[in-house]
C-alpha cells in the first residue's frame, strides 16, 4: 500500500516533514557529514598512511616518549578540530563539508574566529602527528602534500565560491580571519562605516 507506507516513513523520528521544516534535516545533514567524513578525511589521515607505512615496511611506533607524545597530542588536537568544524556546519551551517552540499549558512563561529580552514588544519595536523608516531619521512611528505593540495584548493575554487554565495559576509570574513594561521589574541576588527 503506497499510501500507508509513506504516510509511516513522514511520521518516522529523524525524517523531515513534507513542508519543508528542518524536523529531520539535521539528522540527515549529519549522516551525510558522516559519510564525508570516513570517505575524504579518513582516507586522507587514516588509509593513505596505513598504505604508505605498509608499503615502507614501517609500522612500528616511535620508541622516543617525545615524539609519541607530541605526536599523539597533534593527532588528537587535529581529530578535535575536525569533530567540532564538522559539528559547526551541521548545526550552524545547515550543510556539510562536501562541495557538493555546501553549507547554507556561512560558518564563522568556533574554530572559524580563529581560521577560516580549520579542518584542512586538522587533517594536516593529523598526519603530521602520525608521521612523528611512526618517525616517517614519508608521512611528513603526505602532510605536506595534502596542505599543498588543500591551499590550491582553497585558493582556486574556494575562496571564489564562497565570496560568490555569501558576497558581503564572506568578504568581512575574511578581513578579520586569516587564511590558515589563527591568532589566539584579539581578531582583526573590520573597518568602522560612518553609520
Amino acid at each position: 500500500r503506497p499510501g500507508r507506507w509513506s504516510a509511516m516513513m513522514a511520521a518516522a523520528p529523524g525524517r523531515a516533514k513534507p513542508d519543508g521544516s528542518p524536523n529531520g534535516e539535521g539528522n540527515m545533514i549529519a549522516i551525510k557529514t558522516a559519510l564525508f567524513t570516513v570517505v575524504v578525511p579518513g582516507t586522507a589521515t587514516v588509509l593513505l598512511p596505513w598504505l604508505i607505512l605498509r608499503h615502507a615496511g614501517n609500522s612500528n611506533m616511535t620508541d622516543s616518549l617525545l615524539f609519541m607524545a607530541v605526536g599523539l597530542g597533534s593527532i588528537s588536537f587535529g581529530a578535535g578540530l575536525y569533530l567540532w568544524c564538522a559539528t559547526n556546519f551541521v548545526r550552524r551551517g545547515r550543510g556539510t563539508p562536501a562541495p557538493i552540499d555546501p553549507p547554507k549558512n556561512l560558518v564563522v563561529s568556533g574554530p572559524y574566529r580563529l581560521t577560516r580552514n580549520p579542518m584542512y588544519v586538522a587533517v594536516v595536523s593529523i598526519v603530521v602527528g602520525e608521521s612523528l608516531l611512526f618517525e616517517s619521512w614519508r608521512l611528513a611528505l603526505l602532510a605536506t602534500a595534502l596542505f599543498t593540495g588543500f591551499h590550491t584548493f582553497v585558493v582556486i575554487y574556494e575562496e571564489p565560491t564562497l565570496a560568490w554565495s555569501f558576497e558581503d559576509e564572506y568578504e568581512a570574513y575574511c578581513r578579520r580571519v586569516p587564511r590558515w594561521i589563527g591568532r589566539l589574541g584579539r581578531q582583526r576588527q573590520p573597518p568602522q562605516g560612518d553609520g
